[in-house]
């Protein structure tokens, strides 16, 4: 019993965090996964374009919170001074699991995804009205970042088939294909707004979710963003944006 209050008091520690300092973890995990290897702090500097110190510092906050541990490491030949790596522990890997909606919900993505697909299949050759509606319905009840990030996406991009002859004279499909997905999701639906035809209701609803998919994206891991950028991909392709 003792055990399990001692775990939940840790937990509510390290979800303290600042949203600077989880992005500095997620990005830690990402680059930590990719070299399968702990990491000097001048490497991760480096990586992420902040100073040595701004790193050190980090990853030994991080470690005071349970999240990275540091070790020392000598040299593989001849003498010389040991040099101090950094790798994160199974308690950050859980948080950020936690944080970014994966793991425990991935299962329940690659339905949505493929209902969402097969919606989308089905409705070829109309202006899937019916499926928007449904879909902005849905949108605020997802507790998941990433099914909210996919319903999102698939929203906008339903309003931007709708309004396609629009939104070619206005430049929003060639920004689209400059600047991508999801990361210019936002930029993208306040374009929308702007469009004559628009319907209003439905860019305010938009606009009015976008605050929150900009925070659930800022908590997903490098991996779920690719999944989701592959599924915006596959989106595109069927309704032909």
């Amino acid at each position: 019993m003792f055990l399990v209050i001692f775990d939940f008091l840790e937990t509510v520690q390290t979800m303290k965090l600042t949203g600077r300092q989880r992005q500095f973890l997620n990005n830690f995990l990402d680059l930590y996964r990719e070299s399968q290897q702990p990491l000097h702090y001048s490497a991760v500097a480096e990586r992420l374009g902040i100073s040595p110190m701004t790193a050190y510092d980090m990853l030994r906050l991080l470690e005071e919170r349970g999240l990275v541990v540091s070790e020392y490491v000598l040299p593989d030949q001849g003498p010389g001074r040991s040099t101090i790596v950094f790798r994160p522990t199974a308690q950050a890997t859980v948080l950020m699991s936690q944080l970014a909606g994966v793991g425990w919900d991935r299962e329940e993505w690659e339905g949505v995804k493929e209902r969402i697909l097969q919606a989308l299949r089905e409705g070829r050759g109309t202006d899937y009205h019916d499926l928007l509606e449904e879909i902005l319905l849905r949108i605020p009840e997802r507790k998941s970042p990433m099914l909210y990030a996919a319903e999102m996406v698939t929203a906008v991009l339903l309003h931007l088939h709708q309004l396609k002859k629009e939104a070619r004279s206005s430049n929003l499909l060639e920004s689209l294909r400059a600047l991508g997905l999801p990361s210019e999701l936002a930029g993208l639906t306040l374009g929308l707004t702007l469009v004559e035809r628009a319907n209003r209701r439905v860019t305010s609803l938009l606009l009015s979710y976008s605050r929150k998919y900009q925070e659930h994206l800022a908590r997903l891991s490098s991996e779920s963003k690719q999944r989701l950028s592959d599924f915006a991909q596959e989106v595109m392709k069927i309704v032909e944006i």
